[in-house]
């Protein structure tokens, strides 16, 4: 298992000061997001959120993507899965790059018959590799109302954040591992989408989506986004965000510290159902990240 150093404050973090503020951030606004199945999208009237739709199993996806991409953001959005029998049903929240070489950040939310537990599955992808996959058994029913899902990333450390809760960091070790990559030089954008992961999503695919029981409605209103704008591909962007505000210059806006660090701990502690540096099956020696991250 992974153990956190010097929990009196060494933890980095973008405050929330400049998500809220929008200082020297520019912003995305839900209603110029592409919609990838606009006959399985339903726009607020105020068109400040948004639903996404699965209903038909000859469309088996819906979703939304930012015009903007960043490097370095804090974005979030309050999101409710859909009610009843979500079982193979799968939400997102998350940052993407593109090519082959792409970064990615990940909210998965796993839907689940009536009654059952919903799982939050996370991943990180760096240069083209994930397999960082953790998930955790949500402590609240997130079919009965909503709550607020955010990334905060700056040049030391990514955080998930549930409702101001900590569940997953990932820190920048370049310094303190041969080799590591940490997503800096990624320019990514906001996605959401709803999708038949009947595959896998549910016990591990054994439980499948069932079409009676659709429309599959999942909310995603009251978003905060902003940060470094960049642009895939253009390195200029991306190296002027890193002395931007959103990459956290000044020991000021870093510290997490003390009441953070045990709130994650607390999460690994209670809810920690999978995680990729406990699998001696895929990783017989676990990768050397795990010993600088918790949860």
């Amino acid at each position: 298992m992974g153990s956190v150093r010097g929990s009196s404050g060494w933890v980095a973090a973008a405050v929330m000061l400049w998500l809220v503020a929008g200082v020297a951030a520019r912003a995305d606004s839900i209603k110029d997001f592409k919609q990838w199945s606009p006959q399985q999208t339903e726009m607020y009237p105020n068109r400040t959120g948004v639903k996404l739709i699965l209903k038909d199993p000859k469309a088996s996806y819906t979703g939304m993507a930012s015009p903007l991409q960043y490097t370095y953001a804090a974005n979030g959005a309050y999101i409710k899965m859909p009610p009843g029998d979500s079982a193979g049903v799968v939400s997102t929240f998350y940052m993407a790059s593109s090519g082959p070489k792409h970064c990615e950040f990940d909210f998965e939310f796993l839907g689940n018959k009536p009654g059952m537990p919903y799982l939050l599955h996370t991943n990180i992808f760096v240069d083209g590799v994930g397999g960082r996959e953790q998930q955790i058994r949500l402590w609240f029913d997130p079919r009965k109302e909503a709550h607020f899902y955010n990334f905060q990333w700056n040049k030391d450390l990514l955080v998930f954040y549930i409702d101001s809760m900590p569940v997953r960091m990932f820190k920048n070790l370049e310094n303190e591992i041969p080799g590591f990559k940490y997503p800096k030089k990624c320019a990514m954008g906001v996605y959401l989408s709803v999708w038949d992961g009947s595959s896998w999503a549910t016990d591990g695919g054994r439980v499948k989506l069932d079409w009676a029981s659709a429309p599959f409605v999942t909310t995603y209103d009251r978003f905060k986004l902003a940060g470094c704008v960049a642009k895939n591909g253009d390195a200029a962007s991306i190296e002027k965000c890193q002395t931007s505000f959103a990459a956290a210059p000044g020991d000021h806006v870093q510290k997490m510290g003390q009441t953070k660090t045990r709130q994650l701990r607390e999460v690994k502690a209670k809810y920690l159902h999978y995680n990729y540096c406990d699998d001696r099956k895929r990783y017989p020696v676990a990768p050397r990240e795990c010993a600088y991250n918790v949860l």
